[in-house]
């Protein structure tokens, strides 16, 4: 019997394969090749790593440089216009997601990603021009609206692999966040105004003596160029010949035969996944309730983020730590190496044995009493002082990318190959829409509470510390059945 099924497949096989189609020829290279893509997946890193470092490197030196924009009046109000600094980006990403995504699944990933990138090196260097607060917004804004990199290159990471390493591909993806949690905050930390910080080497009257907060963003400019270059080499991995069903279909099965499954496996484990690709994707309820799960939680992460390098860097009598830039960017570099060590050693084995819903449940729920103890840190001070906020900021940074990433492997089994753009473009445009508002109310959130010190219930930073728990308990609860849930997943099981 075992004979007789090998030629049975391969003329289904090479039906399917057109010689033409990128993606049929990465299909192939998946069928052929059994092992990880490291060269694929290092590409991925390195595109993502530059997604992120516009957003991190910012927030060591936001605080410094709103002061020194010289828009706020008072110092409590810096948190105020901090906030539409970091809104700024998200909301001209969120205007032009869904956009981005569907030119991916017309003409590739590969044209979006040199578009985005080119445009990280235009805007991020005027960024660090600005001598204007309206120039800063308008920059942000831009990048922004031309900022398509992350949708695409999270459906490259779970195409450009074998299926049993699509949680890997993915965490790549996150891994390289967590890269730009290291070297994005220690560039910002750094290399913002270095007049003041190295006088021997940079004097007042230089180029970066003058506009102090060009230097992070230039090296940040100048390694997106680097990635450019790189993706000459960049394989494209959407499949070009012909829209109508049966070659959706055969899509479809060309992917089953790259991951190692029989046709008969196919059918049965992919039926959920044909009926919404016949329907559009807003009906389509496992990919929705992801994507609204996965929009709270980065709520939760993005006004964190703003919080914390607001409250690190104000002073004590307000609640603060008093931590200057280069302490702050130390903290977010210490976090972002634990979760590059998190991610490469321990996720994968945790996301097999515990599966994305389950683990994103897990972590959802240790982050809401993480989260209950930063207030209380205002009271340490000394080394206990710092090796608390280390520990607490690594520890979150996991518990958050664990659930971002779980998230994210929903979403992409949720739909077939064909509409996979449009959906990550789709949940980067909702993310985009939470994000814009996260940092602007994280903004006001903050200012409010600097002047309510003296209150007998949630005094200052206590109330905005809850706000982040709420926010995270509203997640959690909306992980569980019958919201969020995994159809197909029994169906699975059964057929293997």
């Amino acid at each position: 019997m075992a004979e007789r099924a090998a030629p049975l497949l391969a003329p289904s096989e090479e039906a399917t394969h057109h010689e033409n189609c990128p993606g049929c020829r990465q299909d192939r290279r998946n069928q052929l090749h059994l092992g990880i893509p490291y060269r694929e997946f290092f590409y991925v890193w390195i595109v993502a790593l530059c997604s992120a470092l516009p957003i991190s490197s910012l927030y060591p030196f936001l605080y410094f440089m709103i002061r020194d924009l010289d828009i706020a009046k008072r110092e409590e109000d810096i948190g105020f216009y901090a906030g539409f600094v970091g809104s700024a980006f998200m909301l001209g990403r969120a205007l032009t997601s869904i956009l981005w995504g569907m030119v991916a699944d017309r003409y590739g990933r590969r044209p979006v990603i040199v578009i985005s990138l080119l445009a990280v090196i235009v805007f991020n260097t005027l960024f660090g021009l600005s001598t204007r607060y309206w120039m800063a917004i308008m920059t942000r804004s831009f990048l922004g609206f031309l900022s398509g990199l992350l949708g695409p290159i999270q459906a490259y990471a779970s195409e450009v692999c074998r299926k049993e390493y699509q949680a890997l591909g993915l965490s790549v993806v996150d891994t390289s966040w967590a890269m730009g949690l290291i070297f994005g905050p220690a560039i910002g930390g750094f290399l913002a105004q270095p007049a003041e910080k190295y006088p021997n080497i940079f004097s007042t009257e230089c180029l970066f003596g003058r506009f102090p907060y060009f230097l992070p963003c230039l090296c940040i400019s100048l390694f997106s160029v680097g990635a450019l270059i790189a993706c000459f080499w960049l394989p494209e991995t959407l499949h070009m010949h012909g829209e109508s069903k049966v070659e959706d279909e055969h899509i479809n099965v060309l992917e089953a035969l790259s991951n190692g499954s029989n046709l008969k496996g196919y059918r049965g484990e992919t039926k959920q996944r044909r009926l919404f690709s016949d329907q559009s994707l807003l009906n389509n309820w496992l990919l929705m309730s992801s994507i609204i799960v996965y929009c709270i939680f980065g709520l939760q992460s993005t006004a964190y983020s703003e919080i914390f390098s607001l409250w690190s860097v104000s002073n004590k009598k307000y609640g603060g730590l008093s931590f200057s830039s280069q302490e702050v960017g130390m903290v977010l570099a210490i976090s972002g190496i634990s979760l590059l060590v998190y991610q490469l050693v321990f996720f994968p084995h945790i996301e097999k044995h515990l599966g994305p819903i389950n683990l994103t449940r897990a972590v959802a729920a240790l982050l809401i009493p993480l989260l209950a103890s930063y207030p209380f840190m205002t009271k340490l001070s000394g080394f206990i002082l710092k090796l608390s906020v280390n520990c607490a900021s690594s520890l979150r940074s996991i518990f958050s990318s664990t659930i971002t990433v779980g998230l994210n492997i929903l979403q992409n089994n949720a739909v077939s190959q064909h509409q996979r753009g449009a959906a990550n473009g789709m949940a980067v445009t909702a993310l985009s829409l939470f994000k814009a508002f996260a940092p602007a109310g994280a903004g006001i959130l903050f200012s409010w509470a600097q002047n309510q010190q003296v209150v007998s219930i949630l005094p200052g930073d206590y109330i905005v510390f809850f706000v982040l728990d709420m926010v995270g308990v509203v997640g959690l609860l909306l992980t569980f059945k019958p919201f969020l849930t995994q159809p197909g997943k029994k169906k699975t099981t059964v057929n293997a």
